[in-house]
């Protein structure tokens, strides 16, 4: 009986004109968000070596000079894209892909396109995560409105109960009807998504195939969620213009009202810094220390060296002192930047929890969330990246002031040369895997889960409970 309401529900929604209009029109959108995703990735990947193998090409040749000038001199760092970020650009238009490592500072990433954007350009920036989270949803809406109370306007509905038809069938036909409907324009997008992955992925494809598979199930389960829940308030209104605007009204909440709050409210609760009052402070910390962390005094500094090495004059010692306060002045900025940064990134991580809490009152929220995080453009995996950068940077101004310190001493010119240019490794980073973020979105993944859940449970009650006229 389920395969023939089955049948029936699919030939119905097919024939329908407004359904082809409008899966054509989303099914468009998506494709062409797809493509124009995929393109921009691969563009972006290509400028990405190419702005690579410049910062290095500028960093061997920049000529003899003394290490703690070539520390100054510095280099670029980009953070590669993951194949999937072109279905979700995430947080990466506003935090940047680019940053200068140099001495004595952690400078802001640059390469943020928003920053030069208009914000009718924000806002009508068009993506893949955008036209499934808002528009598929919306779609599911104009699909079941009229599942149950259609029928029971139309007086049809006591005729297929009378058939002997349970109501628990009735209902598990037309979802999957609605399903059959929704796979004509998803499994297309999906074969399309899937190809762009395996192409465009600059590493093992298995990975990208196992974050893409993942980020699938989660869209069917969203969009389950929104189907149990069209059919449990059309088993519950008593017109199809009732369902329609009450299902309207919950997709106005989900996907404008719900994401905006939530942005207020984090902010309100675990407020951030301006970018202008957080430099304030790094400088002022950096000039004259905090409590706890003093800044490091030259001459005291100096004599604890030549007691150390036992010598009367900076000129006797083995190592060159200037080499050693430079590296010493470098530990001291870098305790002011753990403090600083560490406390920004923090409160950056409260407020995704927060993000994540109010998805008990939008689904979107969460599968907004595991979208990035999948792509690899959410807050937590830029800063996984921003960390990596920044422990590089040290690691390459402890060589560049080591190799002062050990290579020469107090008051003697010295400068190196492409030799220990050379020696200097290239940034490997290793992006986190399907685990980690799997690990760090347990909280969306729950909530997700519980709103397919509770959708179906809804959906199943509201059915049992329906009046049939």
């Amino acid at each position: 009986m389920i395969k023939h309401i089955v049948r029936k529900e699919f030939t119905d929604m097919v024939r329908d004109g407004r359904f082809r209009w409008c899966a054509a029109l989303v099914g468009a959108l998506l494709l062409v968000s797809l493509g124009h995703g995929w393109i921009q990735a691969r563009q972006a990947q290509e400028e990405l070596a190419a702005a690579q193998a410049t910062a290095r090409d500028h960093w061997e040749s920049q000529g003899e000079k003394n290490p703690h000038s070539a520390a100054h001199y510095g280099i670029y760092a980009f953070k590669p894209r993951l194949a999937l970020s072109f279905v979700d650009e995430g947080v990466d238009p506003y935090t940047g892909t680019s940053v200068w490592l140099e001495a004595h500072r952690q400078n802001e990433f640059l390469m943020r396109p928003a920053q030069d954007a208009t914000a009718a350009q924000r806002v009508g920036a068009l993506t893949a995560a955008q036209v499934l989270q808002n528009l598929v949803p919306l779609l599911v809406i104009l699909l079941t409105f009229g599942a149950l109370a259609g029928e029971r306007e139309q007086g049809t509905l006591r005729q297929l109960l009378a058939t002997g038809i349970g109501r628990r069938e009735l209902a598990v036909g037309k979802a999957m009807g609605v399903a059959g409907a929704l796979a004509l324009l998803l499994v297309p997008a999906a074969v399309v998504g899937a190809a762009a992955l395996v192409i465009g992925s600059s590493g093992p494809a298995a990975s990208s195939l196992a974050r893409g598979a993942v980020l699938a199930g989660v869209y069917l389960a969203y969009f389950a969620a929104f189907v149990g829940l069209g059919l449990a308030v059309s088993a519950w209104a008593r017109s199809a213009r009732t369902a329609l605007v009450v299902l309207v009204g919950v997709w106005v909440v989900n996907g404008l009202v719900a994401p905006r709050a939530a942005v207020d409210l984090s902010k309100w609760i675990h407020p951030t810094p301006s970018a202008v009052e957080f430099a304030q402070t790094l400088e002022r910390e950096m000039a004259a220390g905090v409590e706890g962390i003093s800044r490091p005094d030259r001459a005291a500094f100096g004599q604890r060296l030549l007691a150390e090495f036992g010598v009367e004059r900076a000129e006797d010692l083995p190592v060159n002192e200037v080499g050693l306060y430079l590296q010493e002045s470098e530990e001291f900025g870098n305790r002011i930047f753990d403090r600083n940064y560490g406390a920004l990134w923090d409160t950056f991580e409260r407020q995704g929890l927060v993000h994540e809490a109010l998805a008990v009152a939008a689904p979107l929220l969460a599968v907004r969330t595991l979208s990035m995080g999948l792509a690899g453009t959410d807050v937590e995996q830029h800063r996984h990246f921003a960390t990596a950068a920044e422990t590089y940077r040290r690691d390459l101004m402890r060589q560049m002031n080591g190799d002062l310190a050990e290579n020469s001493r107090t008051g003697e010119l010295y400068t190196a040369g492409p030799e220990l240019w050379a020696e200097v490794p290239p940034l490997q980073y290793d992006a986190p895997t399907l685990g980690w973020v799997l690990e760090n979105r347990l909280l969306s993944l729950l909530v997700l889960g519980l709103w397919l859940v509770g959708a179906v449970l809804l959906a199943a009650r509201r059915v049992r409970l329906a009046e049939v006229a």
